[in-house]
């Protein structure tokens, strides 16, 4: 993607090496600041303070995160502690095991001397092949929105609903829920989106609000309550989301509030789609409710804000009594039976078992 006419990933590999260079987005959307990268401990803390966020992105940092690892310690140990401190770094994504035991079992065969070489190529694997898998994700989900567009008579506009970021931010690049819309509207049919702020974090607000308004695409941001009333106004056409963690069964794990949209949706006979990146399916587990770890974050995360002020200071606020205690559970599993479909790299199918082996027999 482009910003200002230049084009970004969210993470490359420095152009001196041995190092790896991202955006940080915990000082969007009101600076743009790139961060370098250069220990193992870094990438840990870059994943768990958030400066990057998004299943597909979290797991190609942790990959590049091994890479950084090798540079100080190739030996077997090193591997293995590498790969503890990292997997631990964030709980619900699936795509960060996903990574790590693609990269630890791509270097364990490897000689020691051999390893950063070989870690650095497959962490460079991992993030093209991520950027491969969103833009079909983008192909695939187009469709349903031309569907849509088509069923309005092409009169109007297709206003899409969406919560979070799912965009390009999410990932290396493309994103996985915006990515449909980014190719609708690139191919001209005339998309709105309804860019729930998504608290805390304001991720819908400070991230997709951003890149939206970068691409040029339509949209307005919304409270986190208002979706509701909008489909039952008859002004969202469809649903699009994104997914930390799929089942086996199509059960969705998402940003806290996506099943509440899913909820709304179903009751108003909205279409309701998750995009997601099959590294994204955890094969092993069937039920979200009871089999998927939800990640608690810090208090702060609710009691504040931040924003920019009328003199242009970024500053933090506090909006909650002093004193008053904070539950932040950072996701929400959304039933599959509430799902209309998942977008995948291979294909659209039903959020099923059935549906999921239809596109990945081989599972």
């Amino acid at each position: 993607m482009k910003i200002n006419g230049t084009p970004y990933r969210t993470i490359w590999p420095a152009p001196a090496g041995q190092a790896i260079e991202i955006i940080d987005q915990t000082r969007l959307p009101h600076e743009f600041v790139t961060v370098r990268l250069e220990t193992m401990e870094e990438a840990a803390h870059a994943i768990m303070e958030m400066l990057v966020r998004g299943a597909p992105l979290i797991g190609a940092t942790a990959a590049y995160g091994m890479a950084l690892a090798m540079n100080d310690d190739a030996s077997d140990s090193g591997l293995e502690s590498a790969f503890a401190t990292l997997v631990e770094t964030r709980p619900t994504a699936i795509n960060l095991r996903w990574a790590l035991d693609r990269m630890q079992a791509h270097l364990k065969p490897v000689h020691p001397g051999m390893r950063p070489e070989a870690a650095w190529a497959e962490a460079a694997a991992i993030a093209d092949e991520d950027v491969a898998i969103n833009a079909a994700i983008g192909r695939n989900g187009l469709k349903l929105i031309e569907q849509a567009w088509e069923a309005k008579g092409r009169q109007g506009c297709v206003n899409i609903l969406t919560h979070c970021n799912a965009g390009w931010l999410a990932t290396v690049d493309w994103g996985t829920a915006i990515a449909p819309i980014y190719a609708a509207h690139d191919a001209g049919i005339p998309v709105h989106v309804w860019v729930d702020e998504t608290r805390p974090r304001n991720q819908g607000a400070s991230l997709t609000a951003w890149e939206l308004k970068s691409h040029g695409v339509p949209h307005k941001v919304i409270v986190d309550n208002a979706g509701g009333h909008y489909m039952q106004h008859g002004m969202v056409d469809l649903c699009i989301v994104g997914t930390d963690r799929t089942t086996a069964r199509g059960d969705v794990c998402n940003k806290i509030g996506t099943y509440l949209k899913a909820l709304a949706a179903f009751d108003n006979k909205v279409p309701f789609y998750v995009a997601l990146p099959s590294p994204t399916i955890d094969w092993r587990i069937q039920d979200g409710v009871a089999e998927i770890p939800i990640e608690e974050r810090g208090a702060e995360e609710v009691s504040h804000l931040q924003g920019r002020t009328a003199s242009g200071e970024i500053l933090k606020v506090q909006v909650t009594p002093l004193g008053s205690p904070v539950a932040n559970p950072a996701f929400d599993v959304t039933p599959a039976r509430l799902v209309t479909a998942l977008i995948t790299e291979k294909g659209v199918c039903a959020a099923s078992p059935e549906g999921l082996k239809s596109l990945f027999p081989d599972r």
